[in-house]
């Protein structure tokens, strides 16, 4: 499969950094490389991306992109999120084709799980 102009990487804010790496690598698993203290890599398994120093955060109510998850068990991955200082922000909702939910991680990004299940 060719990556010309595919997405490639995504770099996210983080005003804490440690929790934020944590959060991400207890809820989703996701691999971290550190590159000083404003600065962390992360592959998920299919994408690379990054964490940077920042005192913003991402707002879907705010115009920003809405990165989303899919998850095969809707309540359990909600329940991981909240159990490593994650906020839901919009419980699970249905919607034609599955169910979602809306959550900010502890920098305050917000994402979103979707579920066909």
């Amino acid at each position: 499969m060719s990556q010309h102009e595919k997405i490639n990487y995504l770099e996210f804010p983080a005003s804490d950094m440690q929790a934020t790496k944590t959060f991400y690598s207890d809820v989703f698993a996701w691999q971290l490389v550190d590159y000083g203290p404003d600065y962390c890599s992360f592959n998920d398994g299919t994408i690379n991306g990054g964490f940077y120093k920042s005192d913003v955060n991402s707002s879907y109510e705010q115009g920003s992109i809405l990165i989303v998850f899919y998850s095969n068990h809707l309540e359990e991955t909600a329940a991981k999120v909240l159990n490593n200082n994650g906020k839901i922000v919009k419980p699970i909702f249905e919607f034609p084709g599955g169910r979602r939910f809306h959550f900010t991680d502890p920098s305050g990004n917000e994402l979103a799980v979707w579920s066909d299940r």
